[in-house]
């Protein structure tokens, strides 16, 4: 019925592929039985001088990697860990990349909305229900977050709508269900995509928590085969539900992770419907790339 999360099960091939960095690097010490101390010790007899706090920071996803200096303690990481080389650090780069909005579509809706970029909380949980119609199209989605201020004076959020091929993104109904109302909503012109701005009505204090829900509907009228969400930063614990309706059941579905919006999905886990026509997955700490659900129809065509 489910998929625990990758860094329970600790399958490193998965973690490389598709990240996150802080994770895949976890597992790899684990997998070579070595203390950070031990670890340490044999990247200063490289020739190349780390703190073990700096390693712990690494690890538990606190820091990240990224002055020409620490490059070169990964890549003498991968040596010892016995890695693929630059495979920690490829995943470094598509991070770096994937939290990067400076551009594109999305970046241009953005640039609209002032503070749409600011990382002003910390996600701590992210519930998704979707709904695939007895057309197959995966119309309904609702969405349960809870975050914790990072700053004094945090009053809202903002979604990152990335619609599908069939999807007009003038048609997509954005609606506040508990705890917030929706203020500014951005569409592109030209691409399936939007940034809304949910408001909360009351501001919070540094480390204070604020649980909302919403919901958006995407009409496409043709059947889709997949749903997926991007991580843009670290969310403590992330479940995915997908129930399909009674008159159209797929033939099978199958969880999946890939390193960006556009990249080929590699597929996770096989996934067994329940007796109410759902599956789901779930997975914590993560903090890159996508997550989702992918099914095949018995018969695409109908």
């Amino acid at each position: 019925m489910t998929r625990e999360s990758r860094e329970e099960h600790g399958d490193l091939a998965d973690l490389l592929l598709v990240g996150p960095f802080h994770q895949a690097l976890r597992v790899a010490i684990q997998e070579r039985s070595l203390t950070l101390e031990r670890l340490r010790r044999r990247i200063v007899q490289a020739g190349v001088p780390v703190a073990l706090s700096t390693l712990s920071d690494w690890q538990q996803g606190n820091r990240r990697p990224g002055t020409e200096r620490s490059m070169r303690v990964v890549a003498v990481l991968e040596q010892i860990l016995g890695l693929p080389p630059s495979s920690l650090r490829d995943l470094l780069d598509h991070e770096s990349v994937v939290h990067d909005e400076r551009g594109g579509a999305i970046g241009e809706l953005l640039d609209r909305l002032p503070g749409s970029r600011d990382r002003d909380a910390t996600i701590l949980s992210q519930q998704q229900k979707v709904t695939v119609s007895k057309y197959g199209a995966a119309s309904k989605v609702w969405n349960r977050t809870l975050i914790r201020a990072r700053r004094d004076g945090v009053d809202r959020y903002f979604l990152r709508f990335f619609g599908g091929p069939g999807t007009v993104i003038d048609d997509v109904q954005l609606n506040p269900i508990d705890n917030c109302t929706l203020a500014r909503v951005e569409r592109h012109p030209t691409q399936p995509v939007l940034v809304a701005e949910y408001l909360f009505g009351s501001k919070l204090q540094a480390g204070e928590t604020w649980v909302f829900e919403h919901q958006y509907e995407d009409h496409a009228d043709q059947p889709d085969t997949e749903y997926g969400h991007g991580f843009r930063y670290m969310v403590s614990q992330y479940l995915l539900e997908v129930r399909f309706h009674p008159e159209r059941l797929p033939a099978a579905c199958y969880s999946y992770a890939r390193r960006g919006l556009l990249g080929p999905p590699h597929r996770t886990g096989v996934l067994t419907l329940n007796p109410h026509h759902a599956v789901h997955l779930v997975a914590s700490n993560v903090a890159a790339g996508v997550l989702g659900i992918t099914w095949d129809w018995e018969n695409p065509a109908g």
